[in-house]
């Protein structure tokens, strides 16, 4: 199992409490999005947050936090919640608004097309 299939569905729970969301598995899980932005996800079975880079800060004085060191390099805005941070509820709920917060203040990325990456204007130049 990759990923916590029970907190997946409390996640799904309190999301769909909060508006409309979907799915992608990434990062080796699950992935929750609104909008098009990532807010959470969970992997193995640890929360994984989208906050801004403040809250991060006051959020890894928290226990049961820590960096999301995916790479190797923390992420400014990203944070790992351990299982027994997230053992309520009530808990959970209040880190999944947290960052359900961050991704519904940003502009929607559903239906936009994107301009396309470098590498592809590049290939479609004509030659001459």
């Amino acid at each position: 199992m990759a990923y916590d299939l029970v907190l997946a569905d409390r996640i799904r729970v309190v999301l769909g409490r909060l508006g409309d969301f979907s799915e992608r598995k990434m990062f080796g899980g699950l992935c929750f999005l609104v909008k098009g932005h990532m807010v959470c996800g969970i992997v193995k079975c640890d929360l994984m947050l989208r906050l801004t880079p403040e809250a991060v800060t006051a959020a890894l004085h928290e226990p049961h936090t820590r960096p999301m060191d995916f790479t190797g390099k923390p992420m400014k805005s990203m944070i790992y919640v351990e299982a027994d941070g997230i053992s309520s509820d009530s808990s959970l709920e209040r880190w999944v608004r947290s960052a359900e917060q961050v991704a519904r203040a940003l502009p929607s990325k559903i239906g936009k097309s994107r301009e396309p990456s470098r590498k592809a204007r590049k290939a479609s130049r004509p030659l001459g």
